[in-house]
């Protein structure tokens, strides 16, 4: 997560939403990493979105054996790509009450799918939101 973390105040130095995520193996080595790129790219690039294809590009899209590791709770979209992935598990830092799809709005996970993936969440939760609040109190301030 501390990685994770450091490629969110990366994406907030970038004027993004200081999300950050990594894609750690089953050996505990980070595969990929992302951080959002939406302001930059466009709106499917999200951290974790961008950590699965850098650890896809290495491995193969069958990430098997591997977790994602994130500083915010992930989107539906993102839930999906972990899903279809085929990702082991999902840690997360901060819970998303507006978007996220791991129990912050509704769970993707808990569905009756051909795949499962664990959720743990609350990982650093206080340093994760700690960032993006600070992120956004400054973008308020900015209008």
């Amino acid at each position: 997560m501390r990685e994770a973390l450091a490629l969110a105040r990366e994406a907030a130095r970038a004027g993004e939403t200081p999300v950050g995520a990594v894609v750690v193996d089953d050996q505990g080595r980070i595969v990929g990493r992302g951080r959002n790129r939406t302001e930059e790219r466009d709106a499917t690039c999200h951290a974790e979105t961008e950590a699965i294809r850098d650890a896809s590009a290495k491995r193969g899209w069958r990430l098997t054996g591997c977790c994602l590791v994130v500083t915010m709770e992930p989107c539906p979209m993102c839930a999906g790509a972990a899903l279809n992935a085929r990702l082991d598990a999902v840690y997360y830092g901060a819970r998303d009450p507006r978007a996220g799809a791991c129990g912050g709005v509704f769970n993707l996970f808990m569905e009756p799918l051909d795949r499962h993936v664990r959720v743990y969440g609350g990982v650093l939760e206080e340093e994760c939101r700690a960032l993006l609040g600070e992120f956004f109190r400054q973008k308020r301030g900015e209008k």
